[in-house]
C-alpha cells in the first residue's frame, strides 16, 4: 500500500535497541494531514493525493487558497501532492504518523541546508592546488579550465564555485525506528535532508 504525510524535521536525537544497540534517529513531527484534493484519472488523468500541514488562522489564507481549501475544511499552510495510485483517501480525511509502522522503509525528500556562495572544494570536494613554487599564490581556486587550443572554451557542466545548498535532495530507503501516536512524531534512523523546523515530505520506499 502506498502511504506518505507531510512533516517538520524537529532534530536528531539517538534511541537504544531492545538489544543495547545505540542508534541515531530523526524525529519528525508527521501530520496529522488533511487530504485537500484528490486527482483523478477520470478527471485530471493520473491518481494522485493532496495533502495539507500545519494548521494556521484562516484570516492568514487568501481568497483563492480558502477556495480551494472549502472542500475539505482545513486551514493549512503547505500543500503537497503524491502519486499514492489506488489510495482509498477522500477529501476531508486525515493522515496521521501511525500510517507508517515500525520496520517500514521510507524515502524522505527535503531542502538541504543553504551554505552560501562557496568555493570548488567545499562545493564539489575538489583538491587543493600544489603548494610548490610558481602555482601560487591562491591554492583554492579552480584550476585548469580546459585545453586551450581546442576547443578555447569552457565547456558546459564545468565545476564552478556559486551557490551551495538550497536543493531538494531525497534520501532512500531510511527505516522507521519507532511510531509515536501521542507526539505525533517519527523516529528514522540516519539523517534527512534541511534545516531544523523545515519541512520534509515521508512516502513508503518505491526501490525497496
Amino acid at each position: 500500500m502506498n502511504k506518505a504525510i507531510i512533516g517538520k524535521k524537529l532534530g536528531m536525537t539517538q534511541v537504544f535497541l531492545a538489544d543495547g544497540t545505540m542508534v541515531p534517529v530523526t524525529v519528525i513531527q508527521a501530520g496529522p494531514c488533511a487530504v485537500t484534493q484528490k486527482k483523478t484519472i477520470e478527471r485530471d488523468g493520473y491518481e494522485a493525493i493532496q495533502l495539507g500541514f500545519e494548521e494556521v488562522a484562516e484570516k492568514k489564507l487568501n481568497k483563492p487558497e480558502k477556495g480551494h481549501l472549502k472542500a475539505s475544511g482545513a486551514t493549512v499552510k503547505y500543500l503537497h501532492e503524491f502519486k499514492l495510485e489506488g489510495s482509498s483517501l477522500e477529501v476531508g480525511a486525515k493522515v496521521e504518523c501511525d500510517t507508517f509502522q515500525a520496520g517500514d522503509f521510507v524515502d524522505i525528500t527535503g531542502t538541504s541546508k543553504g551554505h552560501g556562495f562557496t568555493g570548488v572544494i567545499k562545493r564539489w570536494n575538489q583538491h587543493r592546488l600544489k603548494e610548490t613554487h610558481g602555482v601560487g599564490p591562491v591554492h583554492r581556486e579552480v584550476g585548469s579550465m580546459g585545453p586551450i587550443s581546442s576547443p578555447s572554451r569552457v565547456m558546459p557542466g564545468k565545476n564552478l564555485p556559486g551557490h551551495y545548498g538550497v536543493e531538494q535532495v531525497t534520501v532512500l530507503n531510511l527505516s522507521v525506528v519507532k511510531v509515536d501516536k501521542e507526539l505525533g512524531v517519527l523516529l528514522v534512523k540516519g539523517a534527512v535532508p534541511g534545516a531544523k523546523n523545515s519541512i520534509v515530505y515521508v512516502r513508503n520506499a518505491v526501490k525497496k
